[in-house]
């Protein structure tokens, strides 16, 4: 099971996850792939970042998904707070 993590598959399993979910919301929902992409974005970034650590990769490589969530994250609950 080791195996999974070092490698970095233990992120990639999360991220077909995500990806059903983004499907499942624009097929079964009707979501629009912008409320998808605000809803699941953050998540999708912040696996990339856990994968590049699992992988040893540089610090800038973990760095740059999760301060890229935030911003998207933000855009998301803005938008929210807009509909309300």
């Amino acid at each position: 099971m080791a195996w999974l993590f070092a490698s970095g598959h233990a992120a990639d399993l999360i991220l077909i996850v995500l990806a059903a979910e983004a499907l499942w919301l624009r097929r079964a929902r009707g979501w629009r792939w912008r409320a998808i992409a605000g809803l699941i974005g953050p998540a999708v970034l912040i696996v990339l970042g856990l994968r590049a650590a699992l992988t040893g990769a540089p610090w800038w490589w973990i760095a740059l998904p999760l301060a890229a969530s935030l911003p998207l994250h933000l855009l998301d609950l803005s938008a929210r707070l807009a509909e309300d």
